[in-house]
């Protein structure tokens, strides 16, 4: 079909030669209409609107924003996918509707987790429940499952105890700071506890009659990971639980590979160059290969830690700020303006994240971070050994630690593994000038 062309075009798509399109009856845009008259984006809002409206005929002011972050979505087509027909959407719903509190403990008690999850994080992000660390309350959950399932009602205070005051305590305190917190330790330790007590059980004995012979029978006898049993077994002595010094043999500490040092910089070169690549994986690769972050690191950066100003773009990581060279510069700076591409449906148009994932209001996940980097050629553990070796044999450890914010120990550590033989760093730095420029 042929439209005419010209002065008698009345829409844009009379010029173009495609099929009609028609404007939208509430902004007046011109596409192809979704629903009802609408383009898709009016739609959505009218659609959210109808499900938090609550039965009085009004929205509750707590989901005010939750709406507002609806209608925003990047993509409305995927919103309005998640509005018919997700999980989710129907919890939300009942809440709007009354017919479930709007309560973290509802939330918990749902039947269906993974939707009531999602939606922890979309009405967390936009302010309609107070935020909490879920590695910690998943934590918790875990814990009083863990103990309910002991046996002997002394074995169970004690594990209790342990894990309340002890491990609990201590991630509650990491997140109360800000740090970024991992469970799997702590469940490993509790895990370490509830083994040992129940092997001593079996031979009919307790943590009183636990000597170094014994013990050393005991990490003989279990899965590697009850070496972790020494932290269970520090707080026993501290509460007399035990007699005598016991001590727990450490687990060596396997460095393994680290790739090779041009492999590294060819592949810097294709990250800062390639435009092909998505900007996520190219910063967060150059991250891994040039300065050596962590990926849970790195996925923590928040985009007030981009600091631009003249020139120069920097980048604090630890107590220094990071002059960034170009072209890594300007693709950070591009990143931190930009955004990622694909964010979640009820995700807030501000998120603090240079890294943001697809739950609302967290960063991306790490785990999913390394799929991406590999998927391009990058292995993260060998990459990051490499570029910490690089680092550590140009500059003193405690300049390392506060660049790329290290523990001072583990400084150290990267120091010693580099050679730390200071009379070479001029010859080091000689040779880095030839591969200035990247």
């Amino acid at each position: 079909m042929v439209f005419p062309p010209g002065l008698a075009a009345k829409l844009c798509c009379d010029c173009a030669g495609v099929p009609p399109l028609a404007r939208c009856r509430d902004c007046g845009v011109e596409e192809r209409l979704y629903k009802h008259g609408r383009c898709a984006r009016c739609a959505l809002a009218e659609r959210a609107r109808e499900l938090l409206t609550g039965p009085a005929g009004f929205m509750s002011q707590r989901l005010v924003p939750v709406y507002e972050a609806l209608r925003a979505a990047r993509q409305p087509y995927s919103a309005l996918n998640w509005l018919r027909s997700g999980k989710g959407a129907a919890v939300l719903a009942d809440m709007a509707a009354n017919k479930l509190a709007l309560s973290h403990e509802a939330l918990d008690a749902h039947p269906r987790r993974a939707a009531a999850e999602y939606l922890r994080q979309v009405l967390v992000a936009n302010g309609a429940l107070p935020g909490r660390n879920e590695h910690v309350a998943r934590l918790e959950r875990w814990v009083r499952d863990r103990v309910t399932g002991i046996e002997r009602p002394e074995h169970r205070r004690m594990v209790h105890t342990y894990a309340t005051w002890v491990v609990l305590r201590r991630l509650r305190h990491r997140a109360d700071a800000g740090e970024v917190v991992h469970s799997r330790l702590a469940k490993t330790r509790v895990n370490a506890a509830v083994h040992l007590l129940s092997w001593l059980a079996e031979r009919g004995q307790g943590l009183a009659d636990l000597d170094q012979g014994l013990l050393e029978r005991f990490l003989e006898a279990s899965c590697p990971s009850d070496c972790e049993i020494g932290d269970f077994l520090s707080w026993a002595a501290r509460h007399r639980y035990t007699t005598g010094a016991l001590e727990v043999p450490r687990r060596r500490r396997e460095e393994g590979e680290a790739l090779d040092d041009d492999a590294r910089w060819e592949i810097a070169r294709r990250l800062l160059h390639d435009d092909a690549l998505e900007l996520t994986d190219r910063v967060a690769g150059c991250l891994v290969l040039l300065y050596g972050q962590q990926l849970s690191r790195i996925v923590a950066i928040r985009t007030d830690q981009v600091v631009t100003g003249g020139e120069e773009v920097q980048l604090r990581l630890g107590r220094d700020c990071l002059p960034l060279p170009e072209p890594l510069g300007g693709l950070v700076t591009r990143l931190a303006e930009g955004g990622r591409r694909y964010v979640g449906v009820g995700t807030p148009a501000n998120v603090p994240w240079l890294f943001p994932g697809l739950l609302p209001g967290k960063p991306l996940n790490a785990q999913h971070l390394g799929q991406r980097l590999r998927a391009i050629g990058i292995d993260p553990r060998p990459g990051r050994r490499s570029a910490m070796v690089h680092l550590a044999a140009r500059m003193p450890a405690a300049v390392l630690a506060d660049m790329v914010n290290l523990h001072p120990t583990t400084a150290v550590h990267w120091a010693r593994a580099a050679g730390g033989d200071w009379s070479t760093y001029a010859a080091l730095i000689a040779r880095d000038r030839d591969r200035e420029g990247y």
